[in-house]
């Protein structure tokens, strides 16, 4: 679909007031987004179908969308319908990788994220969904050979990759997470923060959060490990900090090949393959961190 038509659509769903002109919201990789100006009241729209190659289900959406919505974490969800979600609009600002690397927000992050962790679940309806990064990748292979991605003479060596990465992470705890820690997916209205874009969500580990957020941030070692000492109050063991670090280089690597398969079947005007190469990077540079650590 393209602006045009997605502009279009917006405009002729039954609950306005009257007649609207929606303008394009930047930032979706994933969907277009367009602000609406409706009488008084201002709503984001967000357009965007299935994405089964992703595994953007958007009835997993919607049921994150309003739990997160009741637990004070999300804006209100206005309206849905397939292909379509309103959320009342909200004043603020999303955050960026210096905002997030900042010690002073440190712990409002960090209460963002025990928020989400401890009570999106307790308000989520219907059957329940979980997001495991490592299933991710693995089905993220056969989508990049069936595409006869440009990166298949990478693959076989970042899947093992992700074979010892969920080896070195073993056995988790289990918690309702966001999953798709971008800075800008975190709103700062000056008062308090908000938690948006719930695509990904699922039951996983606190982990992927954490190391999503400080990874996507580009935190180096000290600052991530101390993001992990406010989450869980306590220092570091060796072992914590030998997981951690492997679930962040995951997130990079689910960063990566998210990237490559967008290279084949996104048609969104946006640069994958600079996306690609900048995630590469950053994943081969985590990867030889923790080779280090275990070498230490």
């Amino acid at each position: 679909m393209t602006l045009d038509e997605a502009a279009r659509k917006v405009a002729s769903l039954s609950i306005w007031q009257g007649k609207v002109e929606p303008k394009p919201l930047g930032g979706g990789i994933t969907n277009l987004n367009f602000i609406v100006d409706d009488g008084p009241a201002r709503r984001v729209v967000r357009v965007g179908e299935d994405i089964l190659y992703h595994g953007i289900l958007r009835r997993n959406e919607l049921a994150a969308s309003k739990a997160a919505a009741a637990a004070g974490l999300s804006p209100a969800v206005i309206h849905a319908e397939p292909g379509i979600l309103v959320l009342d609009y909200v004043e603020a600002e999303p955050l960026d990788p210096d905002a997030v690397r900042l010690p002073r927000n440190r712990q409002r992050l960090v209460h963002l994220l025990r928020q989400c962790h401890r009570d999106v679940a307790r308000h989520l309806r219907g059957p329940g969904f979980m997001f495991w990064v490592f299933h991710v990748l693995r089905d993220y292979g056969h989508v990049l050979r069936e595409g006869k991605s440009r990166h298949l003479d990478r693959l076989d060596r970042l899947l093992q990759a992700g074979e010892r990465l969920e080896k070195i992470v073993g056995p988790v705890e289990i918690v309702f997470g966001h999953n798709d820690l971008l800075p800008a997916n975190i709103l700062d209205d000056g008062q308090r923060l908000w938690l948006v874009d719930w695509e990904y969500a699922g039951f996983n580990s606190p982990l992927f959060d954490l190391g999503g957020l400080a990874s996507n941030a580009g935190m180096p070692q000290p600052e991530s490990e101390a993001l992990l000492e406010a989450y869980y109050e306590q220092p570091l063991s060796d072992d914590l900090r030998r997981t951690a670090a492997a679930m962040a280089a995951a997130s990079l690597l689910r960063e990566t090949m998210w990237s490559m398969v967008s290279e084949i079947h996104s048609t969104l005007d946006f640069d994958y393959a600079a996306y690609t190469s900048d995630n590469l990077a950053r994943f081969e540079a985590a990867l030889g961190a923790l080779d280090a650590m275990e070498r230490s």
